[in-house]
């Protein structure tokens, strides 16, 4: 995953666990593309201590995710309802079949819930 897309997801997860000022200087980089310079100057720090504030948050949020897995559940949910989508779109499978395969990839989605 790119590293801006990974950091946007991360953050959309569980960004509301970081502080108020984590998450401005969070959303400052991941969402307006801003420079650390430029994030430096706004809020009267470093460059350097914006640096180390985002490999912080960076390293907070993935400790979230390492323990509740919920990115890696999303990804895996959002897979599966593809499946049904295509499945649905294929005209030459049919509708016993549809059945079948759509009650196989739901129990798939519920035991990951």
């Amino acid at each position: 995953m790119e590293r801006i897309a990974k950091q946007a997801m991360l953050y959309d997860f569980y960004g509301e666990l970081l502080t108020e000022h984590q998450k401005k200087i969070y959303e400052d980089v991941v969402y307006n593309d801003f420079s650390l310079s430029e994030i430096a100057e706004e809020n009267g720090i470093s460059r350097q201590g914006v640096h180390d504030l985002i490999r912080r948050c960076n390293k907070i949020l993935q400790e979230y995710e390492n323990k509740l897995h919920l990115i890696e559940r999303f990804v895996k949910i959002r897979e599966e309802v593809g499946s049904i989508q295509r499945l649905a779109e294929n005209p030459q499978i049919s509708k016993e079949e549809l059945i079948g395969k759509v009650n196989e990839i739901s129990h798939r989605i519920i035991e990951e819930l």
